[in-house]
């Protein structure tokens, strides 16, 4: 039974192998300046396309696509001669088609189907037989021809050479490494500034930290989660994408605010709170700049949301409201250790791996679970797409475009997990004072992990699991680097951390802390002088706790951090600086 279903996914692969995608040029049969190009797929060993649209010529479209043309009954009077005929298709074979069409002069079968465009095959001894064309051309797309052109329309089959690489590859590839370096480096010092700062204010009370430390068990609970959403979706797609759409909206909003809110309390305007009030949110008087923060991400949001299907530049908006979630997800979530590290991304290399590689054994169709979820299936009837990815369309001219695959995707999850590795890294290399070295071998790491998923899929001409390479790449090189300076243990248990620091009632569950012989050397020294070798900034030491002011607002999403509240700043001679 193995056996048998083996070889029928190596037969599938192998029609896979013999189809190609070409171009249906159509123009009016009225003029010949305009027109218009519909994909296509076919059988190259039927007959091959040429590849140069100046070298064919345009035929005469006979539109039969009410019948099948499955015996001599469906051929009418008038023969097909320098034409190029178009059926239904059902009924019969693709060769007893083609075979009749061929008998009645026609110089090109097109296929119109309703269903999901196969491969049009045969046998070989058919193959040799047959000298002309046979493609098939969705319904969708027919419907769309009569609609802009009539039924009375000139036509040409031909199939443009694909590109290697597109250069939309190379806008993925920044836009991924830049999410993956600046995320991880951005929660890195995060983490280290918000220590410093509370180790200063030494016996004041935990302030609310947003970060999450991720153990082991919460690692099992999310990949399983990740395996039945995704099985829910491949069953269920029509009726969920439009909960995971209404999830990114929000989520997204969250991210782009977490990221501008920053750039916005440096603004030196709209620094008035509101008055006293009872409203939810409102209550805690947040800053008129930052409540026009939250109403435009808000609104960047919503525009997304309601023009989604505008390929022609709702793409850039996914893509920005994208990487400001996954940067936001790359600060708040943590991995405490090495250890997590590699539980989470051996796991999911697992996941990705099988949903792609394994699945398409299990399914009646032989598609990949993970490619027919993340594509859009091509049975809904909603035609929505996930946005959980970054899309940019195809920039080269190729059949791609008109195709299935007008964009190439890069998924949330391939920035993400390989990010918290790079984020650990980052913050480990703060710990043991190692110059960044961790952080950015694992980005470059990253970097080329990548390259060879692009290889791979250029390759295979196939959706590619990122995680098959870009794990062993990040894993394998920070392990490597660990090695190398001899700190492996430190660096799997993360034991440069709050583990060796003294514990202090909030020290179990903060983030990074320094070790021991740093927060002694740190005690011995004047207050000024501590001051002066922190490396936070002047406003940064200059922040009050809001627990010992009545009068100032509690922290809030929607109000200022306390760095926002004017406090009297010391004054750090240059002499006291060591």
């Amino acid at each position: 039974m193995a056996a048998a279903r083996l070889a029928a996914a190596l037969l599938l692969l192998a029609a896979q192998a013999a189809c190609e995608f070409g171009v249906l040029r159509v123009v009016p049969h009225t003029s010949r300046t305009r027109g218009r190009d519909y994909c296509i797929l076919y059988n190259p060993q039927w007959a091959h396309l040429p590849r140069d649209l100046s070298k064919v010529s345009l035929l005469k479209l006979r539109d039969l696509s009410t019948t099948q043309l499955c015996s001599y009954l469906d051929v009418p009077a008038e023969d097909f001669t320098n034409q190029i005929t178009m059926v239904a298709r059902g009924n019969c074979t693709f060769y007893e088609k083609v075979r009749l069409a061929q008998g009645s002069g026609a110089r090109g079968l097109l296929i119109v189907s309703k269903e999901r465009l196969v491969p049009p095959g045969g046998n070989k001894t058919q193959y040799e037989e047959i000298s002309i064309p046979v493609a098939l051309l969705s319904h969708r797309d027919l419907q769309d021809i009569f609609r802009r052109f009539g039924h009375e329309v000139m036509v040409a089959l031909y199939a443009p050479s694909e590109p290697v690489m597109d250069y939309n590859m190379v806008i993925i590839f920044i836009m991924a490494v830049g999410t993956v370096a600046i995320g991880g480096y951005w929660a890195g010092s995060h983490d280290v500034k918000k220590y410093m700062k509370q180790k200063r204010e030494d016996g004041l009370e935990k302030q609310e930290d947003e970060a999450v430390d991720v153990t082991p068990v919460m690692i099992c609970v999310f990949v399983v989660m990740c395996c039945f959403m995704l099985v829910l979706l491949y069953y269920f797609y029509d009726r969920l994408v439009y909960v995971i759409i209404g999830i990114f909206c929000l989520a997204s909003s969250t991210g782009l605010y977490s990221c501008l809110a920053p750039c916005v309390r440096k603004l030196p305007f709209c620094t008035c709170r509101v008055p006293d009030n009872n409203l939810p949110y409102l209550h805690k008087r947040p800053q008129a700049r930052m409540l026009l923060l939250a109403l435009f991400c808000v609104t960047v949001s919503v525009l997304w949301g309601i023009f989604r299907n505008e390929d022609q530049w709702a793409w850039i908006l996914q893509d920005t409201l994208g990487i400001a979630f996954c940067l936001y997800m790359l600060k708040t979530i943590r991995l405490p250790t090495f250890k997590a590290c590699t539980l989470l991304l051996l796991v999911l290399f697992i996941y990705d791996v099988f949903f792609v590689f394994i699945t398409p054994f299990l399914t009646k169709s032989g598609h990949s679970i993970m490619v027919e979820v993340a594509t859009g299936p091509s049975n809904s009837s909603t035609h929505e797409k996930l946005p959980m990815v970054l899309k940019v369309p195809r920039l080269n001219t190729s059949p791609l475009s008109l195709c299935d695959r007008p964009f190439s995707l890069l998924g949330f999850g391939d920035i993400l997990v390989p990010g918290l590795l790079v984020a650990y890294c980052h913050r480990f290399d703060t710990q043991v004072q190692s110059s960044r070295i961790y952080f950015v071998a694992c980005t470059i790491a990253y970097g080329l992990g990548l390259l060879v998923t692009f290889v791979a899929l250029v390759l295979m001409q196939r959706g590619q699991p990122a995680l098959l390479y870009l794990v062993p790449c990040t894993l394998l090189t920070s392990c490597t680097v660990a090695l190398w300076r001899q700190e492996l243990g430190a660096f799997w248990t993360g034991s440069g951390f709050a583990k060796d620091a003294p514990q202090s009632p909030w020290a179990a569950t903060q983030g990074p802390v320094p070790p021991k012989a740093v927060d002694v050397s740190l005690s011995q020294h004047p207050p000024g002088e501590e001051l002066a070798k922190s490396p936070l900034s002047t406003e940064e030491a200059g922040a009050s706790d809001p627990a010992k002011d009545p009068d100032s607002p509690v922290a809030s999403p929607l109000s200022p951090s306390n760095e926002d509240q004017a406090q009297p700043v010391p004054v750090v001679k240059p002499e006291t600086s060591a």
